[in-house]
């Protein structure tokens, strides 16, 4: 199964970087192309701009009737590029195409935008006589700016379209996960219920009828091993429920789950220490759960160093937060792995379904409004996770 999932996450990383290579590609052609729609329009605006001129200089030479009224047809056929004629002074003769209520208003209006034409091209020259000269300075039109700006838009309202897309499938995919998880753990826990109230039966009626030091001894580890049945039932139990917190000194809860790791794991080369405050460290949590929160790092410490190594487990505050640092001196895990860790199925293990850190993460988020994450890691070096958890 390790195979497979990690294959799988190896195809949809593939896949993923497919999809953004295409979309790089048709980003880039859709800029190209309208860009290049713009640059032909800019070069078409001037032509007119210079007819423009031209009908302006031909209109100045009186010509006959006829010509004057195509002259003046082709001057008032401009209604979009704005254009403003100075003369060799640089005094504002004309403007056309530009707001006549702000340039009447504004002092200001027409000279600014005389400078934003100088910024944008060089003046159309419109000769009247062989001593006096005149300027046409003009600006790109709207629809140029419809063009140029259209990519942007259409990119945005892509981006959002699936932005919500996306938002809409992960909640859906969620929620389907979320009743997975619910219908797997409610089942798991009905499914141990009945063997260990039997074990449970059977226990008793031994204790009842048997005798001798060697015998009870026995019994007492299967009433150990049957405890430890129902606390896995209890906690398979609450996944979809309510949590029911209450505060709890984290000192305890956490020496529990490493006495319980020492007496239930080989561990003989493995060094497990804690670095606890003095005074209790409240937190409201519920304990069969963050138990099993401990417990999962814990295993997942161990199987990192392979038999031999040091776990420690730290504890402490910063304002209303409070955190558990857990580090061991295993194999460490790639930067690039941080947040795969937490996603079902992925193992380095060769048995397993890879949902132990899963689960984690789900209990200290969910349940008690908390954060687990890497703090650190270094190939051959050791990890340390941290969780954070707010004050009870």
């Amino acid at each position: 199964m390790k195979n497979k999932d990690a294959a799988l996450y190896r195809y949809k990383d593939y896949l993923k970087s497919v999809l953004l290579v295409i979309g790089a590609m048709i980003v880039g052609a859709t800029v190209w192309y309208t860009s290049r729609i713009a640059a032909q329009i800019k070069e078409e605006e001037k032509r007119k701009v210079e007819i423009f001129a031209k009908a302006l200089v031909t209109a100045t030479q009186g010509p006959d009737e006829q010509s004057f009224e195509f002259i003046l047809d082709v001057i008032k056929s401009n209604e979009s590029i704005p254009q403003i004629l100075v003369d060799d002074q640089g005094t504002i003769m004309e403007y056309n195409n530009l707001d006549s209520l702000r340039a009447t208003r504004d002092p200001d209006f027409l000279a600014s935008q005389l400078a934003r034409m100088k910024e944008y091209a060089e003046p159309i020259v419109v000769p009247l006589d062989e001593d006096l000269e005149q300027y046409l300075y003009y600006n790109h039109s709207a629809l140029y700016d419809r063009v140029r700006y259209f990519p942007i838009l259409q990119l945005s309202i892509i981006g959002l379209f699936l932005g919500a897309a996306y938002a809409v499938f992960s909640t859906s995919r969620r929620a389907e996960q979320n009743r997975v998880w619910v219908g797997m753990s409610k089942e798991t826990a009905h499914q141990l219920g009945t063997p260990i109230s039997s074990l449970v039966a059977w226990v008793e009626y031994l204790r009842e009828s048997a005798e001798g030091k060697a015998l009870g001894s026995v019994l007492e580890e299967m009433e150990k091993d049957v405890q430890r049945l129902e606390t896995i039932a209890e906690r398979f139990s609450k996944v979809g429920s309510a949590p029911d917190l209450h505060p709890v000194d984290l000192r305890l809860a956490l020496r529990e789950s490493v006495e319980y790791i020492r007496r239930r794991s080989s561990v003989s080369k493995v060094d497990i220490s804690t670095d606890f405050p003095d005074e209790p460290i409240m937190a409201a949590i519920n304990e069969p759960l963050f138990a099993w929160v401990i417990e999962n790092l814990l295993k997942n410490a161990l199987d990192a160093m392979e038999g031999s190594g040091s776990i420690r487990l730290k504890l402490g505050q910063k304002n209303q937060l409070l955190w558990v640092d857990i580090r061991d001196s295993g194999k460490g895990i790639p930067k690039n792995r941080w947040q795969k860790v937490f996603e079902p199925g992925f193992s380095t293990k060769k048995r397993g379904w890879g949902l132990g850190l899963t689960l984690t993460r789900r209990i200290v988020e969910n349940y008690h409004a908390g954060k687990v994450f890497v703090k650190d890691s270094q190939p051959g070096q050791g990890t340390t996770f941290r969780i954070e958890l707010p004050k009870a």
